[in-house]
């Protein structure tokens, strides 16, 4: 690696690298309802409707979508019990609690970036 001016200048493999994780990453995490159906389980299980209620604007077909992706990728686990009628409970896993560093930086950041539009349009 270069440096210049005490700032690392990464190689073009290590850019490479860090595209191809990112990719990945914003894959596995796209569209807008991933993280916040993450950010609903996280907090406490729930079933179906009350997903739907507390992620305003989800149609059932996106919601029921979305949470099969998210049970693929171990991010939620899917849990249902033999009562009559069956209940189904969904509760977000360890793994999905590893985003945690990363939803906080998109909060900071988007923060940031909410503040950076209001004042350019002060000007």
């Amino acid at each position: 690696m270069k440096t210049i001016e005490d700032e690392v200048i990464p190689t073009k493999e290590e850019c490479a690298g860090s595209l191809r994780n990112i990719i990945d990453a914003l894959y596995v995490l796209n569209g807008k309802w991933k993280i916040p159906l993450i950010l609903s389980l996280i907090q406490t299980p729930k079933r179906f409707s009350e997903i739907r209620k507390e992620v305003a604007g989800i149609s059932p077909k996106i919601l029921a979508k979305e949470l099969k992706d998210l049970e693929l990728n171990d991010f939620i686990k899917r849990n249902v019990y033999p009562t009559t009628p069956v209940t189904i409970i969904y509760e977000a896993t360890d793994y999905s609690r590893t985003l945690k560093s990363v939803m906080r930086e998109l909060s900071v950041w988007g923060e940031q970036h909410r503040e950076k539009i209001k004042e350019s349009m002060r000007k």
